[in-house]
């Protein structure tokens, strides 16, 4: 894989946030994590999402629940909430040890993109919680590919959530186990006022998802987070690099600030302009 391309230091300082101080310095709300032992593939070697010292998760999933955790999650997403430019989505991250999942409010309407391992609801019901929300108002269940480290929990949280639909790119399906049937999108379509860009190479049927007015594209695995800066998929479990890099190009010529992966850090600045730099030099 090419190195990552860095923010230059006007825009967002190059260097790995510190996991302790990552709620200041993102400004996007605070995050359950739990480590998850299972044999899984995952889709980088690179655990960027080590678990935050507090979880916050509920009873239902029987581990531990840190109130003071949760409390201070929702006064950080209601402060927060009040920034986001209108008409956008406020955003949550999940970090889940090996990778990351995330929760997207609109008017009192939630969406999940990507469910990770087995066993990872309690963290997303901690983010849910920390948004106001629960289970119930969970209408959509967004998985960017079918690697199993993004899919794995997809039966879990659809459990919990009785009134989601699910989508994932046509190309991927038949590779997702889902206990409901899951919807095909692509190119030009919009799934919770969100749009759908198709990103093969990775998968065949990867996808990333972009909130426009917000500015954040969540990149799933089509980027991948490296020491404050972007770089490409990882090679290692990639079938079709040639491919994923005409997907880095085509992501190139969108416009956001924000930029969120599967594996990695979040790029908070300046993010379309870092993944610009790294399809020059593709």
């Amino acid at each position: 894989m090419r190195p990552p391309i860095h923010p230059p230091h006007s825009l967002h300082p190059a260097r790995r946030l510190s996991r302790r101080l990552f709620l200041a310095d993102l400004g996007k709300g605070a995050f359950g994590a739990v480590v998850v032992g299972v044999g899984l593939t995952a889709c980088s070697d690179d655990d960027d999402d080590a678990p935050l010292a507090a979880t916050a998760t509920t009873e239902s999933t029987g581990t531990a629940t840190t109130t003071a955790a949760t409390a201070a999650a929702t006064a950080t997403a209601a402060a927060t909430a009040a920034a986001q430019p209108a008409g956008s989505v406020q955003w949550q991250r999940v970090p889940l040890g090996i990778v990351s999942a995330y929760v997207l409010v609109r008017g009192g309407e939630g969406a999940v993109v990507d469910t990770g391992t087995p066993g990872s609801a309690g963290d997303i019901e901690a983010a849910l919680a920390a948004l106001g929300l629960s289970w119930g108002a969970v209408g959509h269940v967004i998985a960017t590919h079918s690697h199993g480290d993004h899919v794995g929990g997809l039966g879990e949280v659809l459990g919990l959530a009785p009134d989601a639909l699910v989508y994932a790119g046509a190309a991927d399906i038949a590779a997702i186990s889902s206990p409901r049937p899951i919807t095909a999108v692509g190119d030009g379509d919009r799934v919770f006022d969100l749009e759908i860009i198709e990103t093969p190479g990775h998968t065949p049927g990867h996808i990333c998802v972009l909130d426009a007015p917000g500015g954040l594209l969540l990149a799933g695995d089509a980027l991948t987070g490296s020491d404050g800066g972007v770089a490409g998929p990882n090679a290692q479990f990639t079938p079709d690099l040639a491919l994923a890099n005409a997907s880095v190009l085509k992501l190139a010529a969108r416009s956001f600030e924000v930029v969120v992966f599967g594996h990695g850090d979040p790029v908070t600045t300046g993010a379309s302009e870092l993944v610009a730099a790294l399809a020059a030099e593709l």
